[in-house]
C-alpha cells in the first residue's frame, strides 16, 4: 500500500465518519486504558494546510475498537481529542486496532480520526495500516483488498518496534478556513 507523503499539498481525503462517534471525548495523547492489551502504536504527524505549513492548535479527534474489534459505547477508551504544538506536530499513543465485521462488511483495522484548524472545517477520515502489518495473527493484506470502505491514501507509515509495538507517522493536510 502507498504510504502518506510528509506534505503533499493535497488535502487529505475525508471518509464517512461512522455510527460510533462519541462527542466530549477526554483530552489526551494516550488513548489506551487499563484493560486495553493490544499491539502497541506510536502515532505522530503534522497537520498542515494545502501550501505545506504547520498548523498550530489544530483540534484532532481519535476513536477506535480495541484489540477484540469493539468499540467503547459507554466510556471513552480508545477515544480522545488533542490539539497541535506550535509545530502543528502531534502524538498518539494506542493500539493497532483490529479488524470487525459492521453494516458496512468486513472492516479492515482503521482509527476514525476529526482533523480542523481553528475557525476552518472539520475534515472527517479514517486511517488505516499497511498490508505487511502484524498482528493479531491477522492478514492485513486479505483485510484491506476485503474492505469496500477503504482508501489507500490514508495508509499510515509504518515501523516495527520489536514483536508487539509499531511507530507510525500520518500528515494531515487540511482547510485552514471554511471560505
Amino acid at each position: 500500500m502507498p504510504v502518506t507523503p510528509a506534505c503533499s499539498g493535497h488535502e487529505t481525503p475525508a471518509a464517512m465518519e461512522g455510527p460510533l462517534f462519541r462527542p466530549e471525548s477526554p483530552e489526551r495523547t494516550d488513548l489506551r486504558t487499563p484493560s486495553i492489551t493490544g499491539v502497541f502504536l506510536s502515532l505522530r504527524g503534522v497537520v498542515y494546510d494545502p501550501a505545506c505549513k504547520p498548523i498550530p492548535g489544530a483540534l484532532l479527534e481519535f476513536w477506535q475498537c480495541d484489540q477484540h474489534g469493539d468499540y467503547d459505547v459507554s466510556g471513552f477508551s480508545l477515544r480522545g481529542h488533542q490539539r497541535t504544538g506550535a509545530d502543528g506536530g502531534y502524538r498518539l499513543e494506542t493500539i493497532i486496532p483490529r479488524d470487525y465485521y459492521g453494516r458496512w462488511g468486513r472492516r479492515a483495522p482503521h482509527i476514525h480520526t476529526q482533523v480542523q484548524a481553528p475557525g476552518g472545517p472539520i475534515l472527517v477520515t479514517q486511517l488505516y495500516f499497511p498490508d505487511n502489518t502484524v498482528a493479531y495473527g491477522r492478514d492485513f493484506a486479505a483485510l484491506n483488498a476485503q474492505d469496500a470502505l477503504i482508501n489507500r491514501s490514508c495508509t499510515i507509515l509504518l515501523n516495527a518496534n520489536g514483536s508487539s509495538a509499531y511507530g507510525g507517522r500520518f500528515d494531515f493536510v487540511v482547510k485552514r478556513s471554511v471560505r
